[in-house]
């Protein structure tokens, strides 16, 4: 594959030699997944999908993920997307215009314009996200990465050995609880149960540490609430210094993968009565070393 450094910020941009419409060899795959452990994101640019098309790429490269649909779908009815592996990032109703912004399925996913890290509340928790691009307003709707090998990197040594062993809980309804949308069952709450992830994590492809933090986050083993989520407040602050990120500004038919484990992402404001319309499939990663953990 040809690749280039994207420009203002950390990730490469596949240039030629790959056709996502194509079954990949194995070889492909491989290289694909040496680019993921190296940079984090991968940008394909002006290749457009079906949705059919978008899931048969992604089933490459793992099994699927449902992530917060376990939550949503009996009432995100609303969509033109039925495929339960695929996650419906628009305002898009199934008239294919904008739904009112206050449809649950936009309140809902304004919780994306915090950094998180997808599905780190579950165990397994996503792998690759691979969001495509569909139709985008005349402004803003932009996603924004940070790298969080840099971020551990960054960190002084004192940190860095505090947090050595440390783990944190990560739950799915605690972003949506700190919008102040809990309209949620109990049932809901319950659906998908707190995992808990140490916050310094290792690829082990590479041997490289980074953070696994985020939103999702609101306890630190060992530490009061309080003082554990002001220590996670200082860690997402730390992480999301301008030096560490990258804003990708959408074209249709963009494809951005980028990999959950050393990233953190959120989309940014755009105007809810113009159409924003972007699909996710998400892998699970289901080899990750600390499945073993107890907790």
């Amino acid at each position: 594959m040809e690749t280039k450094q994207i420009e203002d910020g950390f990730g490469v941009e596949i240039t030629g030699g790959l056709d996502v419409l194509a079954p990949l060899s194995p070889a492909q795959v491989a290289e694909l997944d040496a680019l993921m452990d190296e940079h984090s994101i991968v940008l394909i640019r002006n290749q457009p999908m079906t949705t059919d098309q978008q899931l048969a790429f992604t089933r490459q490269f793992g099994p699927l993920d449902q992530g917060f649909k376990k939550v949503t779908a009996k009432w995100n009815t609303n969509t033109q997307v039925t495929q339960a592996e695929v996650g419906d990032i628009s305002n898009i109703g199934k008239d294919g215009k904008p739904v009112p912004r206050t449809d649950k399925r936009v309140l809902n996913n304004i919780a994306n314009q915090m950094w998180h890290s997808d599905s780190s509340f579950q165990k397994p928790a996503a792998k690759y996200s691979m969001l495509h691009s569909v139709r985008n307003p005349s402004w803003g709707g932009d996603t924004e990465f940070t790298d969080l090998k840099a971020a551990y990197d960054a960190l002084d040594e004192r940190m860095k050995e505090f947090l050595d062993g440390k783990e944190a809980e990560h739950y799915a309804l605690h972003s949506r609880f700190l919008l102040g949308d809990d309209s949620y069952t109990e049932e809901q709450k319950a659906a998908i149960d707190p995992a808990w992830w140490p916050i310094v994590r290792v690829n082990p492809a590479t041997g490289r540490k980074h953070l696994f933090i985020g939103v999702h986050a609101r306890q630190i083993d060992g530490l009061t609430v309080p003082e554990g989520r002001m220590m996670l407040a200082d860690l997402l602050e730390h992480a999301t210094q301008q030096q560490f990120i990258y804003r990708h500004k959408w074209q249709t038919g963009d494809t951005v993968i980028w990999d959950n484990r050393a990233t953190l992402h959120r989309g940014r404001h755009f105007d809810l009565d113009e159409p924003r319309e972007l699909r996710r499939t998400t892998t699970l990663d289901d080899q990750a070393p600390e499945l073993s953990l107890a907790s």
